[in-house]
């Protein structure tokens, strides 16, 4: 059955850049380790460097997974909202072309969960 709007919605998104004091969301995720089954959700300055979620993010985040510290990350294929995207590690998020509420997902060759279960 078809649905058809009675009205014009128009409304600004409660989740807006301007709610998050400066902030950006970004939405980090790890291919092939189910453990993890979303992307996690972190509000970060524009102008943070990104290496500085290499180092500190994701080893706090991530690193209750046996295969964190075994990432290489010179071997680490990024996505950036589906598409491949390489990083420039000493850059601001804003130098590397990031904004609010995009989804980045890392996938590391030779990591896949578990005994190779994805988990």
């Amino acid at each position: 059955m078809a649905v058809v709007a009675i009205e014009k919605y128009e409304f600004s998104p409660a989740d807006s850049q301007e709610k998050f004091n400066g902030n950006q969301v970004l939405y980090i995720g790890w291919e092939d380790h189910l453990m993890f089954c979303a992307p996690f959700a972190f509000a970060f300055p524009p102008t943070m460097i990104f290496k500085e979620i290499l180092d500190k993010v994701i080893p706090d985040a991530f690193g209750y997974h046996p295969e964190t510290s075994k990432i290489d990350w010179s071997q680490a294929e990024w996505f950036k909202s589906g598409k491949s995207w390489k990083p420039d590690v000493n850059k601001s998020l804003v130098e590397n072309g990031l904004k609010h509420k995009d989804v980045l997902r890392f996938k590391t060759p030779g990591l896949k969960g578990i005994k190779g279960s994805c988990s």
